[in-house]
């Protein structure tokens, strides 16, 4: 009987272990996510967000291109005074410096490497998806990304 309780015993508290990784990650950006663009509603690419020194950045690892697109676009829109300037998109990280306020990472900027545009923005994880809000000022677009991983 006590083997048995042992067993059972263990097996909820392994459960209990996996359920509170499982929440972590689900509130955490860190991972892979596909960008949605919000004006077609298309996927656009897929960004790994990452940690480093206490400050969160995504990366670009892949791009969706349609056919006659350029399979490797350089940001020739970036401004002038950036390192990311003719740049290739692949590989470039786009969002930089996020810092975490709880369930919130904000004070971090955005790269729109079509328009060539940096925007202030914020993130926040809502029922799975990654909402992220670029802005200027008081005016805003945010974009729906959806996890990979």
């Amino acid at each position: 009987m006590r083997k048995i309780f042992a067993f059972l015993l263990l097996i909820a508290v392994f459960s209990l272990c996996v359920l509170s990784v499982s929440f972590a990650q689900e509130k955490s950006i860190v991972g892979k996510w596909k960008t949605i663009d919000d004006e077609t509603n298309e996927p656009k690419s897929i960004v790994q967000i990452y940690e480093k020194d206490g400050l969160y950045f995504g990366q670009i690892t892949e791009l969706f291109r349609k056919p006659g697109e350029d399979p490797d676009p350089v940001c020739d829109k970036c401004p002038k005074d950036d390192v990311r300037k003719d740049q290739p998109i692949k590989g470039m990280v786009i969002l930089k410096d996020l810092v975490q306020d709880g369930d919130k990472y904000k004070d971090g900027t955005i790269l729109d490497p079509k328009k060539g545009k940096i925007y202030n923005c914020k993130v926040w994880i809502e029922g799975g998806e990654l909402k992220l809000r670029g802005y200027i000022a008081f005016l805003f677009r945010t974009q729906t990304w959806l996890r990979v991983e």
